[in-house]
């Protein structure tokens, strides 16, 4: 049978939660990308360029992307039309249904500083296959159909975390150019310099860019305009301090950098679609008793 073009198994809310799309033409991500999920991104066809907390990646058939929960990133078109994509989300509930020692073997890869993990080509056919059987069992929904796709989802978590022990801890993953150099460099800055005030001007004297360079730039090879990742990078940090402390939402506004308090409040519901006191009451209300 045909499998459709776009397809989804649960959803955002569930230990779970799974999308399918096959696109043609040219697209890109059209907002801000963050969230509390793990994500594993596995492309079937096409080329991709994806943004992950300070550098860029080139993205081909075959590869899957790992992204821990809570890291700032976003897909964007490379310049070749159509793509084919699959894309699983856990929560983490999800990982508490295992023994300790599974959950922390299927946790692994997003505990790693590497983001990109290549099939080898003779288990590409035979991984693929296993996927399209999920989509299929997605769409026909035969009896039993969701202990397939929870059973093809912990298969693909530990074939990326035995890839990842095998291929040793370093990143096998592309060099890269002068320029991403200077605009991952410009990234990790804005990450460890976040609380202070940070503008295109100060940065670009700080880097010796032209504000219009630095800014053109690092649009195109993040895909994140300059003003939304700072934004997006305090906001990360507020919502970490929302959940690990009883600090005064006001002072976790100025402690983030923001310098006024309207802001934030406007940033972080734009962000995240909730104020930051409902984001506070939500996660509290998510712990176990």
């Amino acid at each position: 049978m045909n499998i459709k073009s776009k397809l989804q198994y649960g959803n955002p809310l569930d230990s779970l939660y799974v999308e399918y799309d096959r696109r043609k033409g040219h697209f890109s991500m059209s907002s801000s990308h963050m969230h509390s999920h793990y994500e594993l991104y596995y492309l079937f066809e096409g080329q991709r360029v994806y943004f992950i907390k300070d550098r860029s990646y080139t993205i081909q058939a075959g590869d899957f992307v790992i992204i821990p929960s809570d890291v700032v990133h976003r897909t964007s078109d490379s310049g070749i039309p159509d793509h084919e994509r699959m894309v699983l989300y856990f929560n983490d509930s999800y990982f508490k249904q295992y023994a300790p020692e599974e959950a922390e073997l299927l946790l692994s890869p997003f505990h790693s500083s590497r983001h990109i993990v290549k099939i080898a080509h003779q288990e590409r056919r035979h991984m693929e296959q296993q996927f399209y059987m999920m989509l299929r069992e997605i769409q026909e929904q035969p009896p039993g159909y969701k202990l397939t796709v929870q059973h093809t989802a912990a298969s693909m978590l530990i074939y990326v975390a035995r890839s990842m022990l095998e291929n040793g801890a370093t990143p096998a993953e592309d060099e890269l150019s002068p320029t991403e150099a200077k605009m991952m460099e410009i990234a990790q800055y804005i990450n460890a310099h976040f609380h202070e005030p940070l503008t295109l001007e100060m940065l670009s004297s700080k880097f010796y860019l032209s504000e219009s360079y630095l800014s053109r730039t690092f649009k195109k090879l993040t895909g994140f305009a300059f003003t939304e990742y700072v934004g997006m990078t305090r906001v990360k940090e507020a919502q970490k301090l929302l959940r690990e402390t009883n600090k005064r939402i006001t002072d976790i506004s100025e402690e983030v950098g923001f310098g006024s308090f309207a802001h934030f409040q406007k940033v972080f519901k734009d962000m995240t679609s909730l104020s930051p006191r409902d984001y506070r009451s939500q996660f509290r209300s998510s712990l176990p008793n």
